[in-house]
């Protein structure tokens, strides 16, 4: 009998699949840490639970200086008694990413919306896409209520979910939401940055909906579109909500 080189056996002490996090964007645009700290506490008062522990990138494209020094020994600790846990840095110099290195940060390649995968030319000269470009799953349906608690999320494409979604229940996607009936939990559409992504619902009552880390709690929903078929969308980085 063959034996599948992938099949943990009764010795092995891990796995190692492809996984999902959904990573925050931090974009720092000044380094004075108390009024970094004072202004990230009051974002994360508005909605405690999206930001709970949550894994954060940050952002360094927008310190325009270059002479400045990261002190990510002083950095990191602001973030963490925020509840929040770093995991990486992105963009910035060359400098400021080995001293995140030093600090045990991940260092990610920038994230671009809107561009396409590379193509290269076959043995016939024709195009064909690079063979790192993903592939988009097929949507993923629901068809049974979404209780308090429960978390979905659908991988490489959209969420279909055609029953209530409760208070406490959270939906992720990379790609669209669709939910034809009410939605009262949380809807995360674009989680991977995918800014093109919606969220389109039947009865929007939600605790939180975003879009690519753009968000808006129910306390900030306009009274006008609670209760109503909607459709939820980004432009220029604004969230916008508009009546189906």
């Amino acid at each position: 009998m063959s034996h599948n080189a992938h099949e943990p056996t009764a010795s092995d002490l891990f796995e190692i699949k492809a996984g999902y996090v959904n990573l925050l964007n931090l974009k720092l645009l000044g380094l004075d840490l108390d009024t970094l700290a004072a202004q990230l506490s009051e974002k994360i008062r508005s909605a405690p639970e999206f930001f709970r522990n949550a894994p954060v990138v940050i952002d360094l494209s927008g310190l325009g200086d270059p002479r400045l020094s990261i002190d990510f020994a002083a950095l990191l600790p602001v973030l963490r008694n925020l509840g929040l846990s770093p995991a990486g840095v992105r963009g910035g110099r060359d400098a400021w990413q080995r001293a995140a290195e030093r600090s045990g940060l991940a260092v990610l390649a920038e994230f671009r919306s809107g561009t396409q995968p590379k193509e290269a030319a076959g043995a016939d000269g024709t195009s064909r896409a690079a063979a790192s470009e993903p592939a988009r799953n097929v949507a993923k349906l629901i068809d049974h209520p979404v209780r308090s608690g429960q978390r979905i999320y659908a991988p490489g494409g959209d969420l279909i979910v055609l029953a209530p979604v409760s208070p406490g229940a959270e939906l992720m996607a990379d790609g669209n939401i669709h939910i034809y009936s009410s939605l009262r939990g949380r809807a995360l559409a674009g989680v991977q940055g995918d800014l093109e992504s919606r969220i389109f619902c039947m009865d929007l009552q939600a605790e939180l909906i975003a879009i690519g880390g753009q968000y808006q709690i129910s306390e900030n929903l306009e009274e006008s579109i609670r209760g109503r078929p909607v459709q939820v969308f980004l432009r220029h980085d604004t969230l916008i909500i508009e009546d189906l």
